[in-house]
Formats: C-alpha cells, structure tokens, sequence
C-alpha cells in the first residue's frame, strides 16, 4: 500500500472536506495507494484548533505554509486559500517538489495562472491538478460517457449551469469572496466556473467566442462591524458560447438564484440522443435516444452511488457531495502513484491546461460584458 503524505493549506469548510475524505478511505475498494493527512497550516489558530486532536498533533500544525513545507515530510499539499494567495502559495508548493491539487481558478487571474502553470513545466516529475468534484456525480459520469462514446450523434446545444442562494440575503456580511482584491474580477465565475467548465473542456469543446452579462446585484453588505461596505464582485454571470461555428454553449454560475441551495446541471443536445443531469435529483439520469420511427421521450434512469472508484456503498444507495470529494481525492492520488497514463480511474482531476482554457473562457467574458460584444478566445494550443 502507497501512502500519499498530504499537508493542507487552508484550514476552513474545503479543508476539512479533504480531511473528512482521507478518514473515509476505507469508503473505496480495491486501490493500492492511500492518503494520510500529515499537517495542517492557516494563519488561524480557531480553525486549526478543530483539527488538532481530530485529524493531526499540535506539532503537526502550522501558522506559516513556509514552516509547514521546511519542516513536514509531505509528498503533496491541498490548498485552499483566497484566490489573490494562489500565485504565491502554489509556486512555493510547487518549488518544494510536492504534488499540488489546488482550488479553482487556480490563479486570481490570467497572468496569475501563467505564472503557477510555469512553475508546473519546470517540474515535470510534479503531479499538479485542480480541484473539481462535481463531474464525479454518477449521473455527470454518465453523460460525460454518452457524450465521449459518439452516441448523440452530432451535438448541437451544451447547457450547464451551478446555482446557490446563499447571497439572496442582502443583510448576509461580507466575505473574501465578495471582495474583488481578494476574490478576484472575475467574481462570480472565478468561484465556479471551473465546475461547469470541467466537463465540457474534457470533452474537447473550449469555447472560441463568448458574450456574457454579469451582475452585481447586492453592491453592499454588512462589514465586521456592522456597516456596509462595498461588496465589489459580481454575483451572477450568463456567458453565451461557441465552438467555430458549431456547439452553442449556455453558461451560469449565480450566487443569487432563488430556491437554489447548491445545484449543478448539465444537459447535452445531440441529433442522435440527449442527455441531462442536476445535483437536484441526484439519482436520476435522464437520456432521449432518437429513433423517426418512434415518439420522442425522455426516459428517468436511477444513478445509484457508482463513480469513477468503487465504494463499499451498496450501488442502490443515493450518492452526496462527500462521495464527490472523496471520489476526487482518489483521482489526484491515482495520477500521483500511477501517472496520467496508468491511473485505475477513468477520469482525471481538472487538469493544468484545462485551468488555463477557464481562464480564457472568464478573461473573454470579463471583456465582453465590459465591450457590450461577443469576444474571441484563443484556440487551444496543441
């Protein structure tokens, strides 16, 4: 059995996910290589006070990610910190010879992103990813499958979208994420683009056009002493999409979606079949498969907890966002032991390029909503 030594920067809700998830390891069957959390580091003694005793010892915890990686035997680092920390703390990860999977956007911005993913090709024996559990829902599985296999034919239309209410309440005070110097100007889409991105991007359709509108709907809320001030980033994003000529692609990522709690949806449109799911009824799969000689209908097929990594779960039991976390997990540590080419899963992390496509996709939007035009993205380097 191959242990992963992990080190974690960034000790709140995703940290502790991470943690939860290396704990429930003995949730999947059959694999040879296992996590094991080894240190904890973040600037606050309250969050790290719920990992000592839980997770690791008070020697195993750090206020400095510096210390953590001079001092800890680790042979990869999660991190999840506030977007403008990205450069800095996944370049020191990376120039410490560890493994990295790290947070959406990977970078607050474009030239952020550029300088992480550099350090990345500096380090070739460096195993770095990006964190997106959300495609590891069987039903997103699923549709990923039909769409990989060629069985809807030629596609025709792609929707996705992710959708909260957690900002509805405009008395709700204000957090990192709605600080644009911390969260960055992409606002909105740098906190969940990624998630809708992955799959698409997977599947080779990077937009080459994109005209977006962007809202910031409450531009106040209530600071640390009760006063408003200025909650500058924006709160929903539209992006109208394509490919060439081909593949209309409707995107939205909303913090402001009424009766939302924190749904995720796809839907592929092909002239042979379609395909949709949502986190919403998260054991239903629904498929059309054309045939002129029948009605048109769609069919509901239950999901199940199957993924990507096998799980002592019973197949007919319903699957959550821990199994997600914990499914995503096993493929960053899968890439890590097996490589890209040798991993026992059948789909990878949100990878390094595809981190660098999202951040074209969000440059291009930022600059259409500015322009009032659709604007154009870079092809895909090959």
């Amino acid at each position: 059995m191959k242990t992963i030594r992990i080190g974690l920067v960034g000790a709140g809700l995703m940290g502790r996910e991470l943690a939860s998830a290396a704990a429930r390891w003995i949730h999947l069957l059959d694999l040879d290589f296992e996590p094991q959390i080894v240190a904890v580091c973040d600037p606050d003694a309250d969050r790290l006070g719920w990992f000592r005793g839980r997770v690791v010892d008070e020697s195993e915890t750090y206020r400095d990610h510096c210390s953590m990686l001079e001092q800890a035997t680790l042979d990869a680092v999660y991190c999840a910190v506030p977007h403008h920390l990205h450069q800095e703390v996944y370049c020191d990860v990376l120039k410490a010879g560890k493994h990295l999977l790290g947070e959406k956007p990977f970078g607050i911005d474009r030239q952020a992103n550029a300088a992480i993913l550099a350090e990345i090709a500096a380090r070739p024996g460096v195993v770095a990813a990006c964190s997106s559990e959300l495609p590891f829902w069987p039903g997103a599985q699923l549709a990923f499958d039909a769409a990989r296999s060629g069985r809807l034919g030629r596609v025709i239309e792609v929707r996705a979208s992710f959708s909260h209410s957690s900002d509805l309440d405009p008395l709700k005070p204000i957090n990192w994420k709605r600080i644009a110097a911390l969260n960055g100007e992409y606002g909105v889409l740098g906190d969940l683009g990624m998630h809708i991105l992955h799959i698409p991007l997977r599947l080779g359709w990077a937009p080459t056009k994109v005209f977006a509108l962007l809202s910031n709907i409450v531009p106040e809320r209530p600071g640390p002493d009760g006063k408003l001030v200025p909650s500058d980033t924006w709160d929903n994003a539209l992006l109208a999409c394509a490919r060439g000529d081909e593949v209309p692609m409707l995107f939205e990522v909303k913090r402001i979606a009424p009766g939302e709690m924190n749904t995720w949806k796809l839907e592929i449109t092909g002239d042979k079949g379609c395909v949709r799911f949502s986190t919403k009824h998260p054991k239903t799969f629904w498929s059309l498969d054309y045939d002129r000689a029948r009605p048109q209908s769609w069919m509901a097929t239950d999901t199940g907890s199957t993924s990507v990594y096998p799980m002592i779960t019973g197949s007919i039991f319903e699957f959550g966002f821990s199994d997600s976390v914990l499914q995503m997990l096993a493929a960053f540590c899968d890439e890590v032991v097996n490589g890209a080419e040798g991993m026992r899963g059948g789909f990878r992390c949100a990878t390094v390029d595809e981190t660098r496509l999202q951040h074209e996709v969000l440059t291009a939007a930022l600059d259409s909503h500015y322009s009032g035009q659709a604007v154009g993205v870079p092809a895909p380097q090959r």
